[in-house]
């Protein structure tokens, strides 16, 4: 109890007396700036407030003497990455509960910066401003409002009513669900692009993939729609047809969030037991960890009509094909669910995209650069260069050549704030020893 006392003790000084920005100085880093595949040695990056005021190999001079200096001498400085389908539930609707508070923080610790929040509650606007005012840790939010799905919508004027009433409510986009007619999903689409408000997720049965994309959808989300129009599993992979759903997702500019590690949860893969026992699952309340556990059994009690394996291994073919053509792929993983603990997440989701035929680079542009490019009228970021958000991840180790590398962390700066390594350590130390508890 004294040990937990003192931790939490700790935790509190990092929150109260490390969340403003100041002037910081990185010095002598390897640089991976994502605007190219290049690395760059012995460079320095200022940062200034909540912004990078100069980068390059010798800016470091003349600056404040409360400047705080960090040595980057043999590290790795890459732009803070996204979860591009993540959610923020919030009990009760407390935005300042400790589950909220570490759920958030194990966004940030894991270099998780900016987060798309894909299913609303009203609370979550509550949220995304106290972390936009520094009163609460976390990633810059982006969130999807209550979803458009069968059960919300029952006609087409109320799905252009509702449009209108999330518009009003600021929510940054809309969250499409199964359900909904070709009526109801075109009143919302139409009403959208009038009010200047793009809309993404899955794809209803009715509308099917090609009137999506026709429609403007922006992202589609766990490949959602695809293998369907492919026909398959009832029909072998068709490439022809495959490669005509590519050329259609390119020339309309849709995005990708893939979110294969949890997919494969989702259809059978992997052993509850296993997943229980990861190492990021003592970071998660364990009652919730305890009904994954049971959702994974039931799941594979069910019979199912296809092969577990060979679904996943289309998926990945479908991935390749996409990425190869050129439609922007946005890294995601559905977090909190089934053996996806925030933030720890995307490092086992990174490895899937790379074991799917991505190179680690291309990973990291998938959750860095295009981000910021598919957000770009609200902010700039995903990119280490003057103007851009100072949002960063000092590394370790290489991550172009090794992907896991972005796990070897020496700290990461939200916002123009710094948590080193120790101080991130301090407070996931505080949330495991709350989950024991």
């Amino acid at each position: 109890m004294l040990l937990i006392k003192i931790l939490l003790g700790m935790a509190t000084l990092i929150v109260a007396g490390a969340f403003e920005a100041k002037t910081i100085v990185f010095s002598d880093v390897n640089l991976i700036a994502m605007t190219g595949e290049k690395l760059l040695a012995n460079q320095t990056v200022v940062v200034r407030g909540d912004r990078i005021i100069a980068v390059g190999s010798n800016v470091a001079e003349g600056y404040e003497k409360s400047a705080r200096f960090i040595d980057g001498k043999g590290k790795y400085l890459i732009p803070g990455l996204a979860e591009m389908h993540g959610h923020t539930p919030i009990p009760q609707g407390n935005v300042n509960s400790a589950y909220v508070n570490n759920m958030m923080f194990l966004y940030v610790a894991n270099g998780v910066t900016t987060l798309r929040g894909m299913l609303g509650a009203p609370a979550q606007l509550i949220l995304k401003e106290q972390i936009s005012n520094r009163t609460t840790i976390g990633p810059s939010l982006y969130l999807a409002g209550p979803s458009f799905n069968g059960n919300s919508i029952s006609s087409p004027e109320q799905a252009r009513q509702k449009v209108r009433t999330q518009v009003a409510q600021g929510w940054d986009l809309l969250k499409v669900h199964p359900g909904l007619s070709r009526a109801e999903y075109d009143a919302m689409a139409n009403t959208a692009h009038q009010l200047g408000i793009h809309f993404g997720g899955h794809v209803p049965r009715d509308v099917g993939l090609e009137h999506a994309i026709s429609m403007g959808q922006l992202s589609f989300d766990h490949i959602d729609g695809y293998l369907e129009a492919l026909g398959y599993p009832d029909q072998a992979l068709d490439f022809k047809r495959l490669n005509t759903l590519v050329k259609l997702s390119k020339d309309r500019g849709v995005w990708i969030v893939p979110t294969l590690e949890l997919w494969n949860h989702l259809i059978g893969l992997g052993s509850a037991k296993e997943m229980a026992a990861w190492p990021e699952m003592q970071f998660w309340p364990r009652e919730e960890v305890e009904t994954w556990s049971r959702r994974m059994k039931q799941r594979l009690q069910r019979p199912q009509d296809f092969n577990p394996a060979d679904y996943s291994h289309t998926r990945d073919v479908v991935l390749k094909a996409l990425h190869d053509a050129g439609v922007g792929i946005l890294m995601g993983t559905d977090s909190p669910q089934l053996f996806s603990v925030p933030g720890f997440s995307i490092h086992r989701e990174m490895q899937r995209m790379v074991e799917a035929g991505l190179t680690p680079y291309e990973v990291l542009l998938s959750g860095t650069r295009n981000v910021g490019k598919y957000f770009q009228a609200e902010d700039a970021f995903g990119v280490i260069a003057p103007g851009q958000r100072a949002d960063m991840i000092l590394l370790n180790a290489n991550p172009l050549e090794d992907i896991a590398a972005v796990k070897d962390r020496a700290g990461v700066l939200l916002r123009g704030v710094w948590f080193s390594e120790e101080e991130i350590q301090v407070r996931l130390t505080e949330i495991k020893l709350t989950n024991k508890n």
